[in-house]
């Protein structure tokens, strides 16, 4: 599941390797963009493995949650806004978010003024990556009410976010792939989803922004390649209890 102005067409070279070991893959899609929202469902035979980035994990049903086997978080959160003095400088961010969000009386001046706020927001993602272009997604393009409408809802459940979501699987293996040069999650938020997930498998990726995209500085490989063999390596050599 993608997160927040992420649409389910990123997951494109995960589906590829995926289907070449003969895996089934399924994405879910909330409907940013021109695709429509739809949610995945477990097949009835095989191992369940849930991969979520940022608020995807929040933005699944609890039941489906429940029924994962194993479970892959990356760049992911609980809270995503920590208590303290940065919790209290990112609410203001959130907040300004929120207001550019708003409906205004000329709908072409708004759907364009949305789109540039989450071009802006993606640029921030991919951070510390080189200056390149947008993934495609969302902000390709001016964003329509509905939309808009999503995004309001998500932005205001990211905000309000307070730990770990309903459903959420006890006692499976749970592996965390942090970025740790990531300008959207925090590294206090990073920390406190660590803390509730204690028995969790934890990578960090050095260099790694958000969106996971641009070069590794110690190999200068991709980081989306890193991120990707990474996962696969955990999911082929990890036991399901």
């Amino acid at each position: 599941m993608h997160g927040w102005a992420g649409t389910a067409a990123g997951w494109d070279p995960w589906r590829a390797e995926a289907q070449a070991r003969g895996w089934c893959w399924q994405c879910g899609e909330r409907g940013y963009g021109t695709a429509p929202a739809a949610l995945p469902a477990w097949q009835p035979a095989g191992q369940r493995v849930l991969i979520s980035h940022s608020l995807g994990l929040h933005l699944l049903p609890a039941a489906l949650l429940a029924a994962a086997d194993r479970v892959v978080l990356l760049a992911s959160f609980g809270r995503f806004v920590p208590p303290g003095r940065a919790g209290r400088q990112l609410r203001s961010a959130l907040a300004a978010m929120a207001a550019q969000l708003a409906e205004g009386p000329d709908e072409a001046e708004t759907a364009a003024r949305v789109q540039q706020l989450l071009r802006s927001f993606l640029a921030r993602a991919m951070r510390p990556a080189a200056a390149g272009p947008l993934p495609p997604g969302p902000a390709d393009r001016p964003v329509g009410p509905a939309a808009r409408q999503r995004l309001r809802q998500d932005l205001a459940l990211l905000a309000a976010t307070t730990g770990l979501p309903a459903g959420f699987p006890s006692g499976v293996p749970v592996l965390l792939v942090e970025a740790a040069a990531d300008q959207i999650v925090l590294p206090e938020t990073r920390c406190l989803l660590r803390l509730s997930l204690p028995n969790a498998d934890c990578i960090s990726l050095a260099g790694a922004g958000h969106t996971f995209l641009g070069l590794a500085p110690d190999s200068g490989l991709p980081q989306a390649a890193l991120l990707q063999a990474a996962v696969l390596q955990w999911l082929e050599r990890r036991p399901t209890p």
